[in-house]
């Protein structure tokens, strides 16, 4: 009885809605998925289970916030620090720190134990995320911060702004942007991993189209 009523309070504070702005998560992501939650389309609902370990996710995040509030060896400058308005995309950086006078963007991620023992850590996606908040907040350097949620190891991995990789991130944005004013269905990035399908909210409506070769 209440595991069923535990699973509907997630499935109620976990309903999606529409995107109608690009965000800082969403570089690296497949530009279909993007393009088809601005665009309205049904997506597969998340099972609670799912939901769960986004919560846990989240849990994680605090706790390693905390942490560096409360470390005597660095100062928290700003948290959770939206990026300067601009016309192409929207975030909030978990933290801007500031140890031994340098300072860092710091992003938090957690990561099951199969992902987080592969060497493609840290993510492309992760990456190209940390690299638009050192871009627009004028930061050399960031800190990607990865904790295991088996068990609670810590990795870090140091990003250095990369300029051409930021240009090249954006520009990609304004090219989504104007296939999606313009109802054109972006081309199925080849890199992708087959995870990243198998999660994907718009899975079936996307595989319906590649079956039908569909064109918007």
């Amino acid at each position: 009885m209440l595991i069923e009523l535990i699973d509907k309070y997630y499935q109620k504070k976990r309903e999606e809605k529409d995107q109608h702005s690009f965000y800082v998560t969403d570089a690296g992501r497949c530009p279909r998925a993007i393009f088809f939650s601005m665009k309205g389309f049904p997506r597969k609902e998340k099972e609670p289970k799912l939901l769960r370990i986004l919560d846990r996710g989240e849990m994680i995040h605090q706790g390693l916030m905390r942490s560096l509030f409360e470390s005597p060896d660095i100062r928290v400058v700003a948290a959770e620090i939206s990026i300067p308005p601009n016309s192409i995309v929207k975030g909030r950086a978990d933290a801007i720190v500031s140890v031994e006078n340098k300072l860092y963007v710091v992003e938090i991620k957690s990561i099951a134990s199969p992902k987080y023992s592969n060497p493609e850590i840290p993510k492309k996606a992760h990456r190209y995320q940390i690299q638009l908040y050192l871009h627009f907040f004028e930061i050399e350097k960031g800190i990607l911060i990865y904790e295991n949620k088996n068990t609670q190891e810590l990795m870090e991995f140091e990003e250095k702004y990369d300029k051409k990789l930021c240009e090249k991130i954006l520009e990609d944005f304004k090219t989504l942007k104007y296939h999606i004013e313009n109802d054109i269905l972006p081309p199925k990035p080849k890199d992708l991993e087959p995870w990243q399908c198998e999660y994907c909210d718009f899975k079936e409506v996307c595989q319906k189209i590649e079956n039908e070769k569909k064109i918007f």
